[in-house]
């Protein structure tokens, strides 16, 4: 709760140091705000780092020798150029085009390449190889080593493959096929030489492992040849030999597609086959001929169709037809009747006959047929009885007959491959081609002067802003008045900026800036307690030269331009400035009142500004710890405010000495005075400590020597005040 003073202005209580305030995102500038302050604050040191790195980089590429870079584009197919109908060892594709194509690159950036491009060149021996590359025989092998001839040699092999490979350089393009093989060194037609040379080599050797590959495989395949011709001759035997043994003949055999046996006729089953169908013909002329047997009389068919019966019945019709017309005209017992009627007796007895043997012969064509049909039925069974022991031991027999036919396909294949991967290795099929060969560069690829600059400038910008970050970490100090709430936990009572020239000269001028920052301070300690500005105030800090004398001196001047009678003691007894600030005597002082001399007026000095007097230190003493304990100083304060309206001390500094906190017991309040980017906030935080230990009452900070870059707020308008448009101090009434 706010408290209200006489006069009805609103007051604040005065707060004690605590505990740091949360943190408030909000009270802190933009991002982008803070990372231009800190480019402000540190821009000196990153202009010098990056014109340094620019510099740097142009007085190296100046004494860089030149380079020479020869450039030949080779093609590489996934697929080989198909050269014959027949496929060699490698594959011809393959789906994983990012895999294949690695892998191509890689082997270009081989050793075993970049020794037979040595080797085909005759780089070994070849002192100008060096000599492009800066280097030469005596720095490779010294000559005082005590090396043996053949490790020398071997030394200097390794570092010529090792130069070969630091200076080549592979560059896919991108979405195609094509790869850059690049060559750099100080001699240009050596380079385009070398570039060539690797990419021929590159081809040689990717076909050399083609062909190896093949020469392998084809042993392989001639030792597997031998192995499996004896297993298919093994195989056949076993199957022929169980069949002999087992009385299998084998009329045919049936295969599919692939060569494998899937029927086996036999003898036995031919047999079988045929008195099958010869048992169902005779059953079927069995059943027929019992059918016939069953029927009788003029209507079979065989009375129908039989031309004897048909010319007995022929006959015997027409010797009725006679003997009905000589009935007609004869008598029956006339001579020609009587024999006409004999005559029909007799063919009537013939064609009977003829029909019994037709009845006769059906008889014996159904016991024939029937007699067949047996001994076919019992061939049969005892062929179907064979049959199945055969069939049992067929089993066995169709497995032997699998595992030939297996074992003639594995070999039939292997053959196959043998002769298709010996043509295939002799044609000698690539998929690697010379695209554009190398030609000799005329002018040099390296140094590239602005180039190198531009790198330089980016990397001095980078190093530049790493060096302003890690200077900002290991800066602790208070850089920013949003700050001084979040870290310290004490309220910010204002700001003062950099000022030129001396403090007293700047507090002359009650238009400028700093004038304009203290009486913002004076209004805002005019609210730490409830009876307005503290009658008695001490000012200090944690180090010497961070303000406090010109906070001191600058509060004491508005407060008497406010028509306040002001008391400024200098309490720094071991290094006093005050009146050195005013150009007055300092040969007694407050340490003479200290020491026991008790008239302290006779130490005051009137100074030619409005309302303000002051007391220096006087000599310094021995102990000023020693003089400042005791009740001295709080008795010249009470003393004082009886005739002065303000009493205000310069304190020293509280880090290393004693003095602040015994300076501190005996005011009202204490302003604690840090300095912007100045001591660390460990160091702050201690001596508040050791203040607050003390029984001081805190009223808050004073951040000074604020610079326009280190601060989220310009001058023309201040920390919650605006410093441009003050009121002038004929306006100011007192209390306000």
């Amino acid at each position: 709760m706010t408290d209200h003073d006489k006069t009805g202005v609103i007051v604040q209580p005065s707060i004690s140091y605590g505990a740091a305030a949360p943190f408030s995102p909000a009270a802190m500038p933009p991002a982008i705000l803070q990372l231009w302050y800190t480019i402000m604050r540190w821009r000196w040191l990153m202009l010098g780092i990056v014109i340094g790195c620019v510099v740097l980089s142009a007085v190296v590429t100046l004494f860089m020798p030149q380079q020479y870079t020869a450039r030949v584009q080779v093609q590489i197919d996934r697929q080989q150029k198909q050269i014959t109908m027949v496929e060699g060892v490698e594959a011809q594709s393959t789906p994983q085009d990012l895999e294949f194509y690695a892998t191509k690159y890689a082997l270009l950036r081989a050793r075993p390449l970049a020794e037979r491009v040595a080797a085909s060149l005759a780089l070994y021996d070849n002192d100008a190889f060096l000599a492009a590359h800066g280097a030469n025989t005596e720095s490779v092998v010294p000559e005082s080593s005590s090396l043996s001839a053949a490790k020398s040699k071997e030394l200097k092999r390794q570092f010529i493959v090792q130069l070969l490979l630091d200076n080549v350089d592979i560059s896919p393009i991108r979405t195609s096929k094509l790869v850059d093989v690049s060559y750099t060194s100080r001699d240009s037609s050596l380079s385009a030489r070398i570039a060539n040379e690797w990419a021929a080599a590159f081809i040689a050797t990717s076909m050399d492992r083609q062909y190896a590959s093949t020469a392998d495989a084809r042993k392989f395949l001639e030792e597997r040849l031998v192995t499996l011709r004896q297993r298919l001759d093994e195989s056949e035997r076993l199957a022929v030999n169980y069949a002999s043994r087992n009385g299998i003949v084998s009329l045919g055999e049936t295969k599919d597609s692939e060569g494998r046996t899937i029927a086996n006729r036999t003898l036995a089953g031919a047999r079988l086959e045929e008195l099958a169908t010869a048992l169902n013909v005779a059953t079927s002329e069995r059943i027929a001929a019992e059918a016939r047997v069953a029927s009788a009389g003029d209507s079979t068919t065989e009375s129908v169709t039989s031309q004897t019966l048909s010319s007995l019945r022929a006959q015997r019709a027409g010797i009725a037809s006679e003997y009905a017309k000589r009935r007609v005209q004869l008598e029956d017992g006339h001579p020609i009747v009587v024999e006409l009627k004999q005559q029909l007796a007799s063919a009537d007895s013939a064609i009977l006959q003829e029909t019994k043997r037709i009845s006769m012969a059906r008889n014996s064509e159904y016991r024939e047929a029937a007699r067949r049909e047996a001994e076919l039925r019992s061939n049969v069974e005892i062929l179907k009885n064979n049959l199945d022991t055969q069939n049992k031991a067929n089993i066995q027999y169709a497995a032997l007959l699998r595992d030939a036919d297996t074992n003639r396909q594995i070999y039939d294949a292997l053959l196959q491959r043998y002769k298709e991967i010996g043509v295939a290795g002799q044609v000698g099929v690539n998929n690697i081609s010379i695209v554009e060969p190398a030609i000799i560069p005329e002018s040099p690829s390296s140094p590239n002067l602005i180039l190198n600059l531009l790198v330089a400038a980016f990397i001095g910008i980078g190093l530049a802003g790493a060096t302003a970050f890690a200077l900002e970490q290991v800066d602790e100090g208070i850089r920013d008045p949003t700050q001084v709430e979040s870290i310290l936990g004490l309220p910010l009572l204002g700001i003062t900026p950099v000022v030129e020239g001396s403090a007293v000269d700047e507090m002359s001028d009650v238009k400028s800036n700093l004038y304009d920052a203290y009486f913002s301070i004076r209004s805002n300690l005019a609210f730490s307690t409830n009876h307005g500005f503290p009658k008695s105030l001490a000012i200090t800090s944690t180090r010497p030269s961070e303000g406090k004398s010109s906070t001191s001196f600058a509060l004491a001047v508005v407060l008497g331009r406010t028509g306040k009678k002001v008391l400024l003691i200098d309490g720094d007894l071991r290094s006093p400035s005050i009146h050195g600030m005013l150009n007055m005597n300092n040969a007694s002082g407050l340490s003479n009142y200290l020491a026991g001399e008790d008239e302290w007026r006779d130490f005051v000095q009137a100074t030619g500004l409005k309302n303000l007097s002051i007391i220096s230190t006087g000599r310094s003493p021995p102990s000023a710890a020693e003089l400042l304990t005791g009740n001295r100083l709080s008795l010249l304060v009470e003393d004082a405010l009886a005739e002065f309206d303000h009493v205000i001390i310069d304190a020293p500094p509280v880090l290393g000495m004693s003095d602040a906190p015994l300076i501190a017991e005996s005011v009202e309040s204490v302003v604690y005075v840090v300095e912007s980017v100045g001591p660390a906030v460990r160091g702050v935080r201690n001596s508040l400590q050791r203040l607050i230990m003390a029984n001081a009452r805190i009223a808050g900070i004073v951040l000074t020597k604020v610079g326009e870059n280190s601060m989220s707020y310009g001058y023309g308008y201040g920390y919650g005040y605006g410093y441009g448009q003050r009121y002038g101090s004929d306006n100011l009434a007192e209390g306000r």
